[in-house]
């Protein structure tokens, strides 16, 4: 039941990206609409109380229709204040944005480190812990082609213990939606106000996620976007489960996670501050040099509880590459698509979205191993095009919303751009490499 509700809540995040997003955020605003999604992920929680095929199911539809609103609204949101704020600084706003991303995921990243230390807190109470034999150890890693739920680590935990967890979870998540409702500022209240008066063509924002498909910018960054679900699923899903479930038991996967979360949050926050001075490309290099020693490693590697430092050592390495594939990969979409910020978010969660779907529909199906070759070939096609897309916009760099001068030729929805070489002085490069 939970592949199968992963599966619902990303399709509905496809679907949502596809349709609702770009009109929800222009109506509500980027403010309601984030408090809106984080409604819907309570409600799934809420769902996780009693779970069963009609409670998970419509709650994960809920959640995946508020999800790519809730993502989309608060990468517009940082990308807003980001052009806002890089005049003030006399700052490329790319540097700024860049900035402001690590922040949001040196906080948000953070919640791994809560959330899992949570729940291994209060699954750790758990004194019916299955003991794992020799036996059952030679089925773990990537060298065996078999499905570990045969063995007996994956006991689930006393159902006290889950309600305890959910209503955690579920007391937490009222509490950031109150928090956001009476604190954030409504930054672009004037502009939702008078996109409902001007009363703009349903279709011209119904459909503006594939509307600005039609730029190459767009349709070149989709296996960047795509890989990030890819490894993400790969190590909330595969290596929980056939690393460290299947080697040291269920209740290590928490501290596992923690690990993960720690690194993000802090490569998060450190890395956006050097992207002023490196430009995103060498991070993204640094990512995927990360992930390709990790994803070999894997491969060979023979899991076994003596080696128990070793189960922390990759997470905490994937959470350094995470942290790039999450804020570098949606600044660069900031910067690159400032007046379709919506419509660009929106694709990047459909994407990334997508990965996940299709790491999730073969994750029973074919063996760890495929799977791993799997996403080091999503790796490399990803570089390939996320390398050629920070060349195109190093040499073509794309105007910011404040400091840019418009000519009437310019066409925003595609990648020609008209010569601007008389007021280029007007032109902050967004793009170093």
């Amino acid at each position: 039941m939970g592949v199968t509700s992963l599966s619902v809540i990303y399709a509905s995040i496809i679907l949502s990206s596809m349709f609702l997003t770009p009109t929800l955020i222009k109506n509500l605003g980027c403010k309601w609409t984030i408090v809106v999604g984080m409604g819907c992920y309570v409600t799934y929680s809420i769902g996780n109380l009693y779970p069963g095929w009609y409670t998970l199911i419509p709650t994960s539809v809920i959640l995946g229709m508020g999800g790519s609103p809730l993502w989309s609204a608060k990468c517009t949101l940082l990308t807003i204040c980001g052009n806002l704020q890089a005049p003030k600084e006399n700052k490329a706003a790319a540097d700024v944005i860049n900035k402001y991303f690590g922040i949001f995921f040196l906080i948000f990243q953070s919640s791994a480190v809560w959330g899992n230390l949570m729940s291994s807190l209060i699954f750790g109470s758990d004194t019916d812990i299955p003991d794992i034999s020799e036996e059952d150890l030679q089925y773990c890693g990537a060298g065996v082609c078999i499905d570990i739920n045969v063995n007996s680590t994956t006991k689930r935990p006393a159902q006290e213990l889950v309600w305890t967890l959910v209503g955690c979870y579920i007391g937490v998540g009222v509490l950031a939606m109150t928090i956001v409702a009476v604190f954030l500022d409504n930054i672009d209240r004037d502009q939702a106000q008078e996109f409902r008066g001007n009363r703009e063509p349903f279709w011209s924002t119904f459909l503006a996620t594939f509307t600005l498909l039609k730029d190459k910018r767009l349709i070149i960054l989709i296996p960047l976007s795509m890989y990030s679900g890819f490894e993400q699923s790969f190590l909330s899903g595969e290596y929980t489960k056939n690393y460290v479930t299947c080697s040291l038991g269920i209740h290590y996967v928490g501290y596992a996670m923690i690990c993960f979360g720690a690194t993000n949050s802090l490569c998060s926050f450190m890395f956006g501050r050097l992207a002023e001075y490196t430009g995103r490309a060498p991070l993204f290099c640094l990512a995927a040099a990360n992930n390709f020693a990790c994803i070999m490693a894997l491969l060979f590697w023979r899991p076994h509880p003596d080696q128990l430092p070793v189960f922390f050592v990759f997470p905490a390495l994937w959470g350094m590459a995470d942290a790039v594939w999450q804020a570098q990969t949606n600044s660069l979409y900031g910067v690159l698509f400032p007046r379709q910020k919506e419509a660009a978010f929106a694709n990047c969660c459909m994407w990334e979205s997508l990965g996940f779907v299709i790491a999730f529909a073969y994750s029973t199906f074919i063996c760890l191993d495929t799977k791993i070759y799997i996403l080091l070939g999503v790796l490399i096609l990803s570089m390939v095009t996320c390398l050629w897309a920070e060349y195109q916009e190093h040499n073509n760099p794309t105007l910011p919303v404040e400091e840019g001068v418009y000519d009437k030729d310019y066409k925003k929805d595609t990648d020609q751009y008209t010569d601007y070489s008389k007021n280029i002085h007007h032109i902050i490069a967004q793009t170093s490499l």
